[in-house]
């Protein structure tokens, strides 16, 4: 099977009441990819930033993984990402993942103090992340798809540079794929500098809003996206359109359909991002609650009332009316207990 050239989710978490995890329902969301048109083509990831890694404990971690494996493995290919604020630790969960049978990592680069975080300047020090990819991939050798978070730039974005990424590219034979996290220029830099590398490494676009870009460009070699978790059927449709010619199909699903303006907002404030990929899984009926784990933010009421018009309008099926007024009036009064 191509590990690369895969349209990977990057599934949330649902929690219960209690705030833990809740592992009937994130059992009955991950059969869902395991649906035969997805499964034909995807691909899924367990413990992605949309799955709120940052804020899982280990056993979480494993727990998740194990679901996974459990529900997709042989079906399609299941990846895990791996973080720890130690590289020590973050080689013992590869280790981990590994003796569960995952076919690959995601990786995101150290974290921590100010110097990872808003400070690092990965083309002048592309050893901070390059040494411990070195590490976990000595330890395991598995297949990885890189998510390259950096600080901001300019000329890229919020992700790692292109020369840094080329050279941690070369240095690791196992990287398969390169998330596209960049800005819009640095993305269409990040094209070329990929495709000029000895060996394949997958172009994976990221956020949906940027898919039609891609397809046009014949530069979805695959994807790592949390647009999967509320728009899995339509953004389908058109990549199957765009891919067999059919390109008035694909513009028509993106504007007409209201597909490209669904991703539009969920993408146009990256301090919601990963919560509106929730609130949406909910809307859609594939987690119990849209609530995500503290410090992540609570929905606000616009954001559900506007997500729902947003994906009605896109052709998505969406919970009862009931359903959302109950958590519309559940967040009001929790908010003025928290006030």
């Amino acid at each position: 099977m191509n590990l690369a050239n895969r349209l990977y989710t990057a599934a949330v978490v649902p929690f219960g009441a209690d705030g833990e995890l809740d592992e009937a329902a994130y059992r009955e969301q991950v059969r869902y990819y395991g649906q035969p048109r997805f499964a034909a083509v995807g691909g899924f990831i367990a413990n992605a930033e949309a799955g709120e890694i940052y804020y899982l404990t280990a056993a979480e971690k494993r727990r998740t993984t194990e679901i996974a494996l459990e529900e997709l493995g042989g079906r399609m290919p299941v990846f895990t990402g791996i973080f720890d604020l130690t590289t020590k630790a973050s080689v013992q969960s590869a280790r981990e993942a590994k003796a569960l049978g995952v076919d690959g990592l995601f990786l995101m680069p150290p974290a921590g103090c100010a110097d990872l975080v808003t400070s690092w300047n990965a083309s002048k020090y592309p050893e901070y992340w390059l040494d411990q990819i070195r590490e976990i991939d000595d330890a395991v050798g598995l297949p990885i798809i890189a998510h390259p978070v950096a600080s901001a730039s300019p000329q890229w974005g919020i992700g790692v540079p292109g020369d840094a990424a080329k050279l941690i590219c070369e240095q690791i034979p196992n990287i398969i794929g390169w998330k596209m996290i960049y800005s819009y220029e640095g993305m269409r830099k990040m094209w070329k500098i990929l495709r000029s590398l000895e060996r394949p490494v997958a172009i994976m676009a990221a956020g949906g809003r940027f898919f039609h870009e891609y397809l046009a460009h014949d530069v979805l070699e695959g994807s790592v996206s949390g647009s999967w978790v509320y728009a899995l059927e339509p953004m389908l449709d058109h990549i199957e359109a765009a891919r067999s010619g059919d390109f008035a199909k694909a513009l028509e699903i993106w504007t007409l359909g209201g597909l490209g303006a669904l991703h539009d907002y969920i993408y146009e404030d990256y301090s919601r991002l990963h919560l509106r990929y929730k609130i949406a899984a909910w809307l859609r009926g594939l987690i119990p609650s849209p609530r995500a784990r503290s410090p992540m933010p609570k929905p606000k009421p616009e954001e559900i009332l506007t997500l729902k018009v947003l994906m009605a309008g896109a052709g998505i099926a969406l919970i009862s009316d009931a359903a959302i007024e109950a958590e519309l009036v559940g967040g009001a009064r929790s908010s003025a207990l928290a006030a």
